[in-house]
């Protein structure tokens, strides 16, 4: 059997259910029991079991979330310019990640 006979198949929450053979693949799609994850030429490439609430299991984009860099025109060039750290929490009291980002760099730099 070859390798392409083989295709993946996965929880809802990414977890490997092992590999199912391309016809047990296409039967289940047909029947409604998983939706398929095609590649950009059309084959087939993985099939994801559907959600409990019945919501498509495979993401089309990545969790938005805070850009701590961005990348900032300058007249010399571009460079990267860096988000600060210390944020509010939600009582609005000013809380500092420095003291824990300069502990964990220092664990890394001592050998």
């Amino acid at each position: 059997m070859k390798n392409t006979d083989q295709i993946p198949c996965y929880t809802p929450d990414g977890r490997s259910l092992g590999f199912r053979t391309l016809e047990a693949a296409n039967s289940l799609i047909k029947r409604g029991f998983v939706k398929p994850s095609y590649g950009r030429k059309g084959h087939l490439r993985a099939i994801w079991q559907i959600a409990e609430d019945g919501s498509n299991p495979v993401i089309a984009q990545a969790p938005a979330g805070t850009k701590y860099s961005s990348l900032q025109n300058l007249e010399n060039g571009r460079c990267w310019t860096l988000r600060r750290l210390d944020q509010r929490d939600e009582d609005g009291t000013v809380v500092s990640t420095r003291g824990a980002f300069l502990q964990v760099l220092t664990d890394c730099l001592v050998p």
